[in-house]
Order: structure tokens, then sequence, then C-alpha cells
């Protein structure tokens, strides 16, 4: 089979299982960034030095000063499938992250059903062998009485156990305190946790019910998910941690408060580990103003002060990897009044477009937004042989010119859901090509050839 004869390198570039040799990369790896050249064989790359020359047949992609960096690996993504395939499924959605970038995701388990037993859980992967874009893994879901399923879970095979300690979108939330313990004591694998205090949040809610009424704007959104709510559960989550030496991961941090409850320095050292998405560091509540709705998620975006606070903690490595949390919901569902739209919204597919946006700005290097996105979620989760470009690493790579801009606009949107906050927004940053496993997948603005992710595996 031929890709379509849409790259830029001209279609003889295109076959899907040739040998490609990667010419004059600025090659961004492991904090540095050097010019390279990089061989694939297959589906893995098998040599990266400078000016490489090959006695055999291969594909000769010239980079020309372009970027070429590992694939990004998002550990927070909602894919909808089963149960909410009218929204999105994993088909449309790993479609549109391998157009941002995305290589690998792990996804999150309130689907319908949510993904709460071994049976189910497995009814998943069947479905991304045969329909997954990029390479995949899918979350354990941890209810107050389902232990004995979760113990179950497979370290080497599975990227961890979800507990929503503050309730989102599906009826997941843990809240029994002996439940908690359970999980927290006993787990012999990454736990990944979303934390907002319920009561917290449902006294809010009535506070804002009694002054609103019907008329509730979104802008009072970060005032209901509070501030309060996120760093009473995530430190007592954190404390629970500590107490039974867990290996815990906070996802979505949202506070400049939390922040303080996490250590600097490399991952390897660590036990805790926290994530902190984009919307976080893009977005400000200010922005509820024009966008209302279509930025309404749980954490809330809250102030500036906050946003500013989540980059440095990137940049100081007390929050260590970067991520989506891309959650999509219909048009017709994100307008409904503020109290019915449902919190979540598309990301996937700009993530590392909204990051170069700091770089430009001066913020932060593509060395660093790099090791947060491609090399931090290797770490974090100890996936085998992926994250980086070095050589025996799966070929999950992604050319990029930062030179260029791209305009979001609803010709080029994959999401099912069809939308995106950012229409009309142009972004630093043109992806030219994104490869899967050694196969070209993007190409300049077009989905080619077929889905080519595989299961994430684990070295646990």
């Amino acid at each position: 089979m031929r890709y379509a004869p849409n790259y830029r390198m001209k279609s003889r570039y295109l076959c899907a299982m040739a040998d490609i040799l990667f010419k004059e990369a600025l090659v961004i790896n492991r904090g540095k960034i050097t010019e390279n050249d990089v061989l694939v064989r297959g589906n893995r790359i098998e040599r990266v030095d400078q000016s490489i020359q090959v006695p055999f047949k291969v594909t000769e992609v010239p980079v020309h000063g372009r970027h070429l960096i590992p694939g990004i690996i998002d550990d927070q993504v909602h894919f909808r499938e089963p149960g909410m395939e009218y929204k999105a499924n994993i088909y449309s959605e790993s479609r549109a992250g391998v157009a941002g970038g995305v290589t690998s995701f792990m996804e999150m388990p309130n689907t319908k059903p949510p993904a709460v037993t071994q049976a189910l859980l497995a009814d998943k992967y069947k479905i991304a062998e045969k329909s997954a874009w990029g390479n995949y893994s899918f979350f354990m879901g941890a209810t107050n009485d389902n232990i004995d399923e979760v113990l179950k879970t497979d370290p080497q095979n599975v990227c961890g156990i979800k507990v929503f300690m503050g309730s989102s979108t599906g009826n997941m939330l843990v809240d029994n305190t002996e439940a908690l313990d359970q999980l927290f004591s006993r787990s012999h694998i990454l736990l990944a946790a979303h934390c907002e205090d319920e009561g917290t949040i449902r006294a809010n809610m009535k506070e804002a019910e009694v002054k609103y009424g019907e008329m509730m704007p979104p802008s009072v959104h970060p005032w209901i998910r509070s501030r309060e709510a996120c760093l009473l559960n995530s430190s007592m989550a954190v404390g629970l941690a500590k107490k039974y030496n867990t290996r815990f991961h906070v996802l979505h941090i949202s506070t400049k408060e939390e922040v303080s409850l996490f250590e600097a320095g490399p991952i390897a050292r660590k036990r805790i580990t926290s994530e902190a998405c984009v919307h976080h560091m893009y977005y400000s509540d200010q922005d509820y103003i024009a966008l209302g709705n279509q930025i309404k998620c749980n954490p809330a975006i809250k102030t500036s002060e906050d946003r500013d606070a989540i980059l440095q903690a990137v940049l100081d490595d007390r929050i260590d990897i970067i991520a989506s949390d891309h959650a999509p919901h219909t048009w017709e569902e994100k307008s409904m009044p503020y109290p019915n739209a449902p919190a979540g919204l598309p990301l996937l597919q700009h993530t590392l477009q909204m990051m170069l946006t700091h770089w430009k700005a001066g913020k932060i290097s593509l060395e660093r937004i790099v090791e947060k996105m491609c090399h931090a979620p290797s770490e974090c989760f100890n996936i085998a042989d992926r994250g980086y470009v070095e050589e025996g690493a799966y070929a999950d790579l992604v050319l990029i010119d930062v030179n260029k801009e791209y305009k979001v606009s609803k010709e080029n949107i994959l999401y099912k859901c069809a939308w995106s906050p950012l229409e009309n927004k142009s972004l630093p940053g043109q992806i030219d090509g994104t490869w899967v496993n050694g196969h070209l997948v993007y190409s300049e603005g077009k989905i080619v050839g077929e889905p080519k992710g595989m299961r994430l595996k684990f070295k646990r």
C-alpha cells in the first residue's frame, strides 16, 4: 500500500514499510538540540548520527533545518467510547491526535459502561486494536467497592488506576474513606487521581443557585469548583500517598496553592508526581467572558496568577508532565445553560502549538516542551521504548516547522465534535509530518494511510 502523494517531499517518500532516513534534522532529545540524521528501519529507530550513509535502499526525508521530536505522549484523554460515540470515539480522536503530533495516549475509564472490571477494560483494548491511530493504553477505573477487580490489573500491560476523588464526567466518585485506604495501601500499580472535594463543591453550588437562580453565568464556575475544593482534596490524597508510600500521580493541577504539595526534582526519584494541562496554562478566568461554557472544565480554569504559577512549576520540576485532558462534547451540549452544560473541552490536536505560544513568548524552551510532553510521560509511567529520538526506540516521530503558523478553522478541526475554543486563532508551529511506529500517518494537513497504533507496554 502507498500513501497519497500530498507530502511536500513527494510520493516517493511515502511507502508504508520503507526504511526512512531523515537528513539534517534539528533533533530535540534529552535537553539538547543537535543536527543529526535519523535512520528508521521497520518500526524502530536504528541509528542517530551525523551524516548517515547506508548501502541499502532507503526513503530519504530531507528535513532542511526543521525540528524532529519524539511523538507526544498524552497521559489524560477522554475518547468517550464505548457508550458516547455520538460525540467522540477512539478512531476519531486518536486521528485528531496524530494531526497534533500525539502518537501515544492513555485514556480514562469514565465511559458507558465505565471500565471498572477487567472484562470491560479488555473490551476497550479490543476496540483500540482495530481503530487507534496512536499507541494506546487505558486506565482501570476505581469505585468505592471494586478493590478486588483493581488489584487484578496487570502493571506491565495497563498504564494505571484512575480514582475520581472529586466527581467529574461519569458516576465514578470514590469518597469512601475505607475504600481510599484500601486503594492507597494495596495498589501495586500507579494511582492517578482527579482531586476536588465534593462537599465543598456542592455547598458552593447551593449558594450560587440562591444568588443567580436560572441566570447562573459560566464565570461562576471557578468559584463553584473552587481553589479550596482543589487544595483540600489534593492535600488529603498526597497525605494518603505519603502514609502508604503509594506510587501516586495527581492530574490537572489548577491552583497556585497546590503547587506547594510537590517537590522539585527528576521523576526517577519521585513517588508522587503531578500533571499540568495546557488549558490551565493558556486561559484564565477572564476568558469566560468571551468563551463561556466552551472552557468549562473540571477542575476549573482559574486566575492568571494560577496560570502563571502552574507554568512556573512546570519549569522548576514541581509539576512533571504536560497533558491535554481532552474531553469533547457536542456543540449542542456546550450550548446549554451553564448548570446543564457538561465539563470538558477538545484540545488534543493543538496541545503542542498551545505550548509553542509560551515558547514564542520566551517563557519556555523547545527542549523543555519536549521533556514535559514526551520524555516525562515515558519516565513517569515507565513506558517501554517510547518518548525519545534514540537508537532502539519505536519510531514515533513528529516533524515540525516552528517558524510557520497554523490557523485553527472549522475545515482543519478533526475532532468528531467539530469545534474548538481555539477556532480562528493562529498558533505557532506547523506540523509537517507524524510517524507512528515508522508509518507516516499525517502529512501537512492530511491524514494518510491507516491506523497503526500499538498497545503500550510498561517496564515495571
